[in-house]
């Protein structure tokens, strides 16, 4: 019984954040932000301790 509750509240928790990112915003493909926002975009510059001798 928990868990079928748990599920069902998780599973209407997406399905409304989903609605409500639909219906606040426009879809729009060519003025969407990146897939992978991971930094900004720009190189990196000075010292990385993980970057290899060259």
């Amino acid at each position: 019984m928990t868990r079928r509750v748990t599920a069902s509240l998780s599973i209407l928790f997406v399905v409304g954040l989903v609605l409500f990112d639909r219906g606040t915003a426009p879809l729009n493909p060519y003025h969407a932000p990146a897939a992978f926002a991971l930094g900004s975009g720009q190189v990196a510059s000075g010292g990385f301790c993980g970057a290899l001798p060259q």
